[in-house]
């Protein structure tokens, strides 16, 4: 069993500082909150796309940007305010300056153990340049797209668009990904369309989507969203596990800080994958999409 907090965020913007120590706060809440029950510690926490400066930065993307090697410290302050002094690893986007470089990145951490240290960091390779969107202008794709070993077997991350994409994620599990991280920041609209499903457009659409990747390629989803508002934009919350069987096992609320708990099994993994070999069907035809899509003309 590996338990998760999902921490539905809402981050005071271009604030670091302020939002480190708030998350500082959640952390000891947790800790407190689940010894009081006398209930099994957290192992993993995950938190959204750009949890701690906010989404919206445009051109402040350049002053809230932080170097990888300077988060992890940052977050190795975080624990000691907490009083954190357990096994954790951290799951997180950020704005990452590399040299003269900026992304749209996510970070996955290890703290307090003999191993600690960052064990990858995934750059966001499908930046949205649609509607309220203009990623491109103020940060560079990734162009990588692995999955690596974290102390619980082999996971993998994308951020929020990146999962919108299918190859995304099969690429992810093809490479062994038992675990998909997906940090986003996805602002709510179309209330009126789905008033049956009582969620706005796009958080049902993350939700189908996540239920499919899931079922699709026998691995647990983990889905953790911006919440609160910036600049008139309401980010949605509801963040979501899903099992490899594609079912939902933990929701967060809409428009709601919070923080989910949840455990995950990988040893479920198998059975869901034997019962439902679509992995192993897309692996077997590897070669002959390979060369499909070496055919397809380019742009």
């Amino acid at each position: 069993m590996i338990r998760h907090a999902l921490i539905q965020f809402k981050p005071r913007k271009s604030q670091l500082d302020a939002n480190l120590q708030a998350l500082a706060g959640v952390l000891a809440h947790i800790q407190k909150d689940l010894a009081a029950r006398d209930a099994a510690p957290v192992d993993v926490v995950c938190l959204p796309e750009t949890a701690l400066t906010g989404y919206f930065l445009q051109a402040g993307v350049r002053e809230q940007a932080l170097e990888a090697g300077v988060l992890f410290e940052k977050l190795q302050g975080v624990l000691q305010a907490a009083d954190w002094q357990r096994p954790l690893d951290i799951c997180l986007g950020f704005y990452e300056r590399d040299g003269g470089d900026f992304y749209n990145s996510a970070m996955y951490a290890e703290f307090n153990t003999t191993n600690a240290g960052i064990k990858h960091i995934h750059r966001k390779m499908f930046l949205p340049t649609y509607g309220v969107f203009d990623e491109e202008r103020y940060v560079s794709r990734g162009h990588r797209l692995d999955a690596f070993a974290s102390r619980f077997g082999q996971v993998g991350m994308l951020i929020c668009e990146d999962a919108w994409h299918a190859s995304s994620a099969a690429v992810l599990s093809l490479k062994g990904a038992q675990v998909l991280y997906i940090p986003m920041a996805s602002p709510a609209r179309g209330f009126d369309v789905h008033p049956h499903e009582g969620k706005p457009t796009n958080a049902l659409r993350w939700l189908r989507t996540a239920e499919g990747i899931a079922a699709e390629h026998g691995l647990y989803v983990l889905t953790t969203s911006l919440t609160g508002f910036e600049g008139g934009k309401g980010f949605t919350g509801a963040s979501h596990v899903i099992d490899p069987y594609g079912e939902v096992i933990a929701e967060g609320e809409l428009f709601t800080e919070e923080v989910i708990i949840t455990d995950v099994h990988l040893e479920t993994i198998q059975v869901a994958r034997y019962e439902s070999p679509l992995l192993a069907d897309l692996r077997a035809n590897l070669p002959m999409l390979i060369r499909a899509l070496q055919e397809v003309p380019p742009a």
